[in-house]
């Protein structure tokens, strides 16, 4: 596609006719590589020009989804003065237009959808559709049947209503020695000093802090969480922390199925 006449390429992506698209180039509302573009023949290569209209990224695709395995210490944010945020981690030329889908705590890792397109974001997150989130959680203490069967019926953690239904499935439970004398004595405090349990859970809600709150409620606390899975979403396996992909079609299809 290298060497495009720019008005075409305005006008397959959608910002107006021929005709149209002049009228705008005209009125100087069209920058290339952030210069006034020039005559509606300019030639331009998609693939590495940057081309605004009226102050928004022009491309061809005009959504873009991505996988992100967010690892500690990013906010799932699209800027902040003063920790990192998850597009740091990206080196798209137009990573500007795009947000994470939900948040993640700054602590906590796993799946992050990232994506300009803001109708499907809306649905994923709407209390509405009910989509499942499911994370891998390391618990401080052993995790019981009887928890299970709280967290299946609904927790209160403090807000106006219990949470819905969730999923616990205990995974396995186990002992570690003390990392430290302050960790030791600090489980000491706590009794069970050295016992934890690896569990997965599935909520269909996305209250602040809620899985570390829902352990909270049954006297457990989380010490390691990472998301798996959002929907039909699942964490690629091959992915390490910090890297992403786009997402395939089969992928994106499933998304959108479960919406339906």
């Amino acid at each position: 596609m290298a060497g495009q006449r720019l008005d075409k390429f305005l006008a397959n992506a959608g910002c107006g006719t021929r005709s149209e698209v002049k009228q705008l180039l005209k009125k100087g509302l069209v920058t290339v590589n952030g210069a006034p573009a020039g005559k509606p023949e300019q030639k331009i290569d998609p693939e590495k020009d940057e081309v605004f209209c009226r102050g928004l990224p022009v491309s061809l695709e005009q959504y873009r989804y991505f996988m992100l395995y967010k690892p500690a210490g990013y906010l799932s944010a699209t800027e902040d003065r003063r920790q990192p945020v998850v597009l740091d981690l990206l080196q798209e030329k137009r990573k500007k237009e795009l947000f994470p889908v939900g948040r993640l705590d700054i602590d906590t890792e796993g799946l992050l959808l990232l994506t300009n397109d803001g109708g499907l974001a809306h649905d994923l997150l709407s209390p509405k559709k009910h989509v499942d989130k499911t994370y891998f959680a390391k618990i401080r203490g052993q995790v019981t049947e009887e928890d299970c069967g709280k967290f299946a019926e609904g927790l209160e953690i403090g807000e106006k209503k219990r949470t819905m239904p969730a999923r616990l499935v205990i995974r396995r439970v186990y002992e570690e020695e003390p990392g430290s004398l302050e960790e030791a004595k600090g489980r000491e405090r706590i009794g069970q000093a050295d016992i934890f349990t690896d569990v997965e859970v599935t909520i269909c809600e996305g209250k602040f802090h809620q899985v570390k709150r829902m352990f909270e409620a049954v006297g457990k606390k989380v010490v390691y969480l990472k998301r798996l899975s959002m929907g039909t979403l699942r964490l690629d396996q091959h992915l390490e922390p910090g890297e992403y992909r786009s997402l395939t079609e089969a992928e994106l299809a499933g998304l959108r199925e479960t919406l339906n």
